[in-house]
């Protein structure tokens, strides 16, 4: 068999990444989140979610550590921040039931969410103003995704179990609302996120993202559309760029990345990569939308133009796979992590 050629590293935009260690084994999910700290002045952090269950928070402009959660028994694969972003942190349940001692505490006046996986198999919520654990959602298999509702009340997560949960968390002992993907098979829920406090996307492993009204109270009108890729979806992420206003969702899924314009369901390109996200991976499109970034199954991080899907920069840096990537929420840098346990920050414009 004849040897696979290795990419051609960018002369143009040769850069060397700001690396930060301190994982030990492959990332799950990495998140930006700004925090308005004044009238005139914000900060943004990054979070890391990580399967040697010790999620950490760092400065997302020079990435140093500010701090690690310990507790954790399982792979943590989602740790999601509630819309106000006051707060950064990440817990799960120990597996006789009692809970961990969150370490870190930031920025008062919100609610922190995470999971952990295989221990037990559930979501916690925390009080992010004492560190108190507030409730306890079981599920009945691995979690994989998390996200909350704009207005922080509703909580909807997904997994293996191929069900779509929906959390009240004002009343958090009410039983929560519950959309089955496929009545006919089980298929797993790999990301969902929400559109507005009424409408859930959950990507799943049949290559359908499903939008789902969660105030339906009729089961016939509770699917109100579907988006459909060639593959199982591996990443899903929406944008809605600085310049107009338009909202895309990005969907990363076999060896494809897929942009749909959210206000027409329609394509608007789908580019074929020259790696797969089978096993891990993502993308994401910088806030312009004028270039995206990919990576996955091989140790090289790639830009590509958005209109053209022209490859304009390769980089190595990793070790390993890459297993997600995001752009900061200003674009002017984008992070990624890997299998080698290690997230690097790369100049956007270098």
């Amino acid at each position: 068999m004849a040897a696979v050629a290795s990419p051609t590293p960018s002369t143009k935009g040769r850069q060397i990444p700001i690396v930060c260690p301190g994982h030990t084994r492959p990332l799950a999910e990495l998140q930006f989140t700004t925090v308005v700290e004044s009238p005139n002045e914000n900060r943004t952090f990054l979070v890391s979610a990580c399967h040697d269950k010790m999620p950490m928070l760092r400065d997302a402009t020079s990435g140093d550590w500010i701090g690690t959660w310990s507790g954790h028994k399982g792979a943590v694969w989602s740790c999601r921040l509630d819309p106000a972003a006051f707060l950064v942190g990440t817990a799960s349940v120990m597996g006789n039931g009692q809970f961990p001692v969150l370490i870190v505490f930031l920025y008062p006046n919100t609610l922190i969410i995470g999971t952990q996986t295989p221990g037990d198999f559930s979501v916690k919520v925390w009080d992010a103003i004492t560190g108190s654990p507030l409730h306890s959602f079981p599920h009945k298999h691995v979690v994989k995704t998390v996200d909350w509702s704009p207005n922080s009340r509703r909580l909807a997560t997904g997994g293996n179990e191929g069900v779509l949960r929906v959390f009240d968390i004002l009343h958090p002992d009410k039983d929560p609302l519950e959309f089955i993907q496929n009545k006919d098979e089980v298929v797993s829920i790999s990301k969902c996120n929400w559109i507005d406090n009424s409408t859930v996307l959950a990507a799943c492993s049949d290559g359908h993202i499903r939008f789902w009204n969660i105030d339906q109270s009729n089961p016939t009108q509770q699917l109100s559309k579907t988006l459909k890729v060639d593959s199982g979806v591996r990443d899903m992420e929406l944008v809605t760029l600085s310049s107009t206003s338009k909202t895309i969702l990005t969907v990363a899924a076999g060896n494809k990345v897929t942009f749909f314009d959210m206000s027409s369901g329609d394509i608007i390109h789908s580019y074929t990569m020259p790696i797969h996200f089978r096993e891990e991976g993502g993308a994401s499109l910088h806030p312009s939308g004028k270039k995206f970034i990919a990576g996955g199954s091989d140790l090289w991080v790639r830009v590509f133009d958005f209109d053209t899907g022209e490859e304009l920069e390769c980089h190595k840096g990793h070790h390993g796979p890459v297993r997600c990537l995001r752009y900061h929420p200003n674009g002017k840098s984008y992070a990624t992590g890997s299998e080698d346990g290690t997230i690097r920050l790369w100049k956007t414009d270098p």
